[in-house]
């Protein structure tokens, strides 16, 4: 069975998986990434679940894997294969692409991990034969990506999509990056945690908790709530008026709130336009697996390049 190797390494856990050339999981398969033992463990054990995926493929299906498709959070180099950067994980500069191409003897492809599943929509899941979409993940932060015809457009310095940067309350919360009042300071799931937990009192309230408060009408939710969806409204606005895009797909966390977080939003999204033609607004499909699908595509993709060429 032809098969490839894709790895989606997380702050936290890795996700992995055997992939068919039609995109079927032939195996899949979890491990912690570690992070706790520092980065030089961190990327023995990337290393090793790689070997370990490899030696499983010729296991069950006595051959090696064509290709590895590998996506990592953070600033990414994928023309040169280099992790350039993880807040998260403790890297800077790795060459993960010649790192693994050495320990496992096959071609790699490096990509980013909200990107990568940007892809995965895109060609498997919301964004199935939409030509336009842009993508947006409400996690702890906000990354996105921007879907033209089947690939994602990484931009000149391997950033584009990064819309939870884009500054929507000047003067607002200090940002992780340095400046003030992006987006993901007041619209992911990270921040309508803080906001909730301190309109609640409860340390421990999470974003899902501000969301079931918000569908039993309590005020205080529904406040915190507002906020955000109304920035998050503003942001996609931004990027709508700039790419004009027919879909915008939302996963991540946040997205697991449904209409309490759909309908709002496309009534938000709908009163801020004047010209434009209001985009489709729709859940994400392939939830948890979507950066493990899209290492899959990557590998793929590699090895079609690699034909061509």
């Amino acid at each position: 069975m032809k098969h490839v190797i894709a790895l989606d390494v997380g702050g936290t856990g890795m996700k992995a998986a055997l992939v068919a050339p039609d995109g079927t999981l032939l195996h899949e398969a979890r491990r912690p990434t570690g992070r706790e033992h520092g980065t030089p463990a961190v990327v023995s054990a990337i290393l090793d679940f790689a070997a370990e995926l490899r030696d499983e493929g010729r296991q069950r299906f006595g051959e090696t894997a064509a290709a590895a498709g590998v996506v990592v959070p953070g600033t990414i180099d994928e023309a040169e294969g280099v992790a350039v950067f993880s807040a998260n994980l403790g890297w800077r500069d790795l060459p993960m692409r010649k790192l693994l191409g050495e320990r496992l003897g096959i071609p790699i492809a490096l990509g980013h991990d909200v990107r990568t599943g940007a892809l995965a929509e895109g060609r498997l899941g919301a964004g199935r034969g939409v030509s336009r979409f842009f993508f947006i993940a409400l996690g702890t932060g906000i990354a996105g990506g921007i879907g033209i015809d089947g690939r994602i457009e990484s931009g000149a310095h391997g950033n584009g999509g990064e819309i939870g940067h884009v500054m929507v309350r000047p003067g607002g919360p200090a940002c992780g990056c340095g400046a003030h009042g992006c987006l993901e300071t007041v619209a992911s799931a990270g921040a309508v945690s803080r906001a909730w937990a301190a309109a609640s009192g409860n340390p421990g309230a999470t974003a899902a908790d501000c969301a079931t408060a918000v569908a039993a009408g309590d005020p205080r939710a529904v406040t915190v709530w507002t906020d955000a969806l109304s920035a998050l409204a503003d942001g996609i606005v931004m990027a709508h008026s700039l790419l004009d895009t027919g879909t915008v797909i939302i996963g991540g966390g946040l997205a697991e709130a449904g209409d309490t977080l759909f309908a709002p939003l496309r009534v938000a999204v709908t009163e801020r336009l004047s010209f434009q033609v209001p985009p489709a607004l729709v859940p994400a499909m392939l939830k948890d697996t979507a950066a493990c699908l899209g290492a899959g595509l990557l590998a793929w993709d590699l090895l079609s390049l690699e034909v061509t060429a």
